[in-house]
């Protein structure tokens, strides 16, 4: 039965439904948010080109303001989901986040069906490897768009800011190429600081890996998850439970005297 009461985030049984219905609008929204703004900085679109990619842009743009506030109206208390759903107001605000809505999908379409602890690692990995990649494209994408103008610009085709994107995101840094104006300095401060926490984490995922591979034949030796405890518990709270309904005296059997 579908309760109107609120979740530890504000959310409702509206504002689920809506959330349902949704979901995978916004996620096509994204991805040709994503193409859309590609095509534009890429092709340097000019005409009508770039009026129909603008229009594309600009109706992703509406979409993702409707859902937030639609789920906003959903919602109960309101104050509460604003605070727990702070980063929807980025997306929104920031039209370059919107394509992260993707990373999500893709954990929907892939399945898992081994242990607690590998789905989790994997899920980290697809949403490190899948961040990564599309840090480095928006990126390269957003700091083309600032510098290819730009006197005694460096970073002037698509291919030298997709090389800068990932030297900077790598923490290598050649030099070679480096933004001179103030967006594109402020895109390559977010990527550094980005791209040390996705790398981190895309490394941490992969070591993981690497233990379990080891481990096998060693499965005693391996930590639970708190799935696993929590699978577990369950377990015994049914045989308790199918213990009480038994009774006492039915493992006596059908023999059994007082």
């Amino acid at each position: 039965m579908v309760t109107n009461a609120p979740r530890d985030a504000g959310e409702t049984a509206a504002t689920r439904r809506w959330e349902a219905a949704s979901y995978w609008p916004l996620t096509v929204a994204a991805l040709a948010f994503l193409i859309a703004y590609t095509f534009q900085v890429i092709g340097d679109l000019r005409g009508a080109w770039s009026t129909v990619t603008t229009v594309v842009v600009v109706t992703t743009w509406v979409m993702f303001i409707v859902d937030y506030l639609a789920r906003l109206l959903l919602s109960r208390p309101r104050g509460l989901w604003v605070r727990r759903h702070l980063f929807d107001i980025v997306i929104v605000l920031v039209p370059t986040l919107r394509p992260v809505r993707l990373l999500g999908a893709l954990t929907r379409i892939t399945t898992f069906t081994r242990t607690a602890g590998s789905s989790l690692r994997a899920r980290l990995l697809i949403y490190g490897t899948g961040a990564a990649l599309l840090l480095i494209w928006m990126a390269s994408l957003t700091v083309l768009n600032a510098e290819r103008h730009a006197p005694g610009a460096t970073i002037t085709t698509f291919g030298n800011a997709v090389w800068w994107a990932f030297c900077t995101v790598t923490t290598v840094g050649y030099g070679d190429y480096t933004p001179v104006t103030i967006p594109g300095r402020v895109i390559a401060v977010f990527l550094m600081v980005g791209g040390v926490v996705l790398v981190g984490l895309i490394v941490a995922s992969f070591s993981s890996w690497v233990v379990e591979r080891a481990a096998r034949g060693h499965e005693d030796q391996l930590p639970a998850t708190r799935a696993d405890v929590h699978e577990v518990m369950r377990e015994i709270e049914v045989e308790r439970a199918s213990g009480e309904r038994v009774g006492p005296g039915a493992a006596d059997g059908p023999d059994a005297r007082p």
